[in-house]
């Protein structure tokens, strides 16, 4: 097995990352429609306390507040990521609530939440698949009774068919993004390879992230206490044919906490 430091995500999630992934997190048209699914299928209230776990930079976030929804709260693990939604709540005047804490502990109180989701394969980055459970029963404890879980994930049944084991994309005209990947069973081992064209290689970092299949993680959200479990797979939120890696084809999991 490929050797993968088990805290790669502490650090990877920073301004290459902005460059490397912007045909996904940077692209607002994309965002706007990722929002509006969220609206149409957890049926959004304007006043509910909605929590955006992992949520990076809050793209997802923030373009809630925008559309007025007044209690929307991010947590991510990356400093950076939460400083850069932070001055955007600010500069645009929005009242996005942004903290910095792992999804397995947030320390944040019982019961406070009605809508929590993670986007945008922002789940599955342990070696340990017991890591995500605590996630997942973080998520249980956070929700209100009656209150919806929405889990975006990679779709495991079409990253395996379509499988390539290198990739390169150009993330704009100076960068290129290669990457080579390992399928072992249901776990993906990656290594991200960033080149300049001025300044030569800028990143050179391994990763990893686990596919569940709609059987394994119903299973793992029934054994947590949720129930009113739903799938959907085939979800495409990019309007380009294209490979994006995991964020190509997905799943999307809702469950309740009843």
């Amino acid at each position: 097995m490929v050797k993968i430091n088990p805290g790669w995500w502490k650090t990877l999630f920073d301004e290459i990352y902005l460059i490397t992934d912007s045909r996904t997190v940077c692209d607002n048209e994309l965002t706007c429609r990722e929002v509006d699914f969220l609206e149409q299928v957890l049926k959004l209230e304007k006043f509910s306390p909605i929590l955006d776990l992992c949520g990076g930079q809050g793209r997802h976030s923030l373009e809630l507040s925008r559309r007025g929804f007044k209690d929307v709260t991010v947590l991510d693990y990356s400093d950076f990521l939460i400083n850069l939604g932070r001055e955007g709540a600010r500069r645009e005047g929005l009242n996005t609530k942004f903290i910095r804490g792992d999804a397995r502990d947030t320390g944040l109180p019982d019961q406070r939440h009605q809508f929590i989701i993670i986007m945008a394969n922002s789940f599955g980055y342990f070696i340990d698949e017991r890591e995500d459970e605590k996630i997942l029963r973080e998520a249980f404890r956070l929700l209100i009774s009656g209150g919806s879980f929405l889990l975006d994930l990679p779709n495991m049944e079409y990253v395996i068919k379509n499988f390539s084991p290198q990739s390169w994309h150009e993330a704009n005209e100076e960068i290129v993004v290669c990457r080579e990947k390992t399928l072992q069973k249901d776990i993906i081992l990656g290594r991200e390879m960033v080149i300049s064209k001025i300044k030569g290689l800028i990143r050179d970092e391994k990763y990893c992230t686990r596919l569940y299949s709609p059987e394994k993680i119903s299973d793992f959200l029934r054994s947590v206490g949720f129930s009113s479990i739903t799938i959907q797979k085939d979800f495409v939120s990019h309007k380009k044919k294209g490979d994006y890696g995991c964020m190509t084809n997905r799943v999307i999991v809702t469950a309740q906490r009843l």
